[in-house]
């Protein structure tokens, strides 16, 4: 590698390093629950070395230790990490049309919501180097949070294992609750999330339907919905702009 990749990698790894501290704590979160749900140590720590995604892991770690079908967790995954396929085509315009296909797909596995926000700001096209640089910490810090999270689990009590697994249930309120307080869309969002996950369990036919196909019913339907009647305001505004210019 010359001076010159070497400062591009340098780069792109200092970019990434506050990805990494907040990778290492939710993924010790991850670690903690996987351990709680059924997983050993090193099936947690493998999950998150291949995966580098929160919700698809969190989502599919849960199928798989429910014994989902193999068709279930595939689409789960599919419905959960669809963005994904537009973060790749986006972020495929700033690579160039010269860079090798064996390149993308090694840069496709470390794009992530945070990974892609950084690399899709900066000025000029992405190069390969500087986004390897930048994928490096966020993967080192999601597999460390993992394992420390997951060999904590367990070291501990059964009894304080099982109160940590309620303790994740007040991290996602934790998260979602700030931003809730910001955006009221958000939070309708939550509340018919929840009153339709309860109003489902409620219905004797819908209680022979596995919960990862629950899951891709109510995730579909309602970001449509959700999609349909609040729509982003920004979207809007370029609406206007367009018809203001023409």
């Amino acid at each position: 590698m010359n001076e010159k990749k070497k400062q591009l990698f340098i780069e792109g790894m200092k970019a990434s390093i506050p990805i990494a501290s907040g990778y290492f704590a939710v993924s010790a979160a991850y670690g903690m629950a996987a351990i709680v749900q059924g997983m050993t140590v090193t099936q947690a720590v493998m999950t998150s070395l291949l995966n580098l995604t929160s919700a698809g892991q969190f989502s599919g770690t849960t199928l798989i230790c429910a014994q989902a079908s193999l068709v279930e967790l595939v689409l789960t995954q599919l419905v959960i990490n669809a963005r994904y396929f537009l973060m790749s085509i986006s972020l495929a315009q700033k690579t160039g049309n010269k860079m090798p296909l064996k390149k993308r797909l090694i840069m496709s596995f470390g794009i992530t919501d945070e990974i892609y926000a950084v690399a899709i700001s900066q000025t000029g096209a992405v190069k390969f180097v500087w986004f390897l640089g930048l994928m490096i910490p966020p993967i080192i810090g999601w597999t460390l949070g993992t394992l420390l999270g997951a060999s904590a689990s367990s070291a501990l009590p059964d009894q304080l294992v099982n109160a940590l697994g309620l303790a994740m249930y007040g991290m996602f309120i934790a998260i979602f609750v700030p931003v809730a307080r910001k955006e009221r869309p958000i939070l309708y969002c939550v509340l018919l999330t929840a009153f339709v996950s309860v109003g489902l369990n409620l219905i004797p036919a819908f209680r022979q339907v596995s919960s990862g196909y629950t899951l891709i019913m109510i995730t579909v339907v309602i970001s449509a919905f959700m999609a349909w009647r609040f729509p982003r305001e920004d979207a809007n505004q370029n609406d206007d702009l367009e018809s203001e210019e023409e």
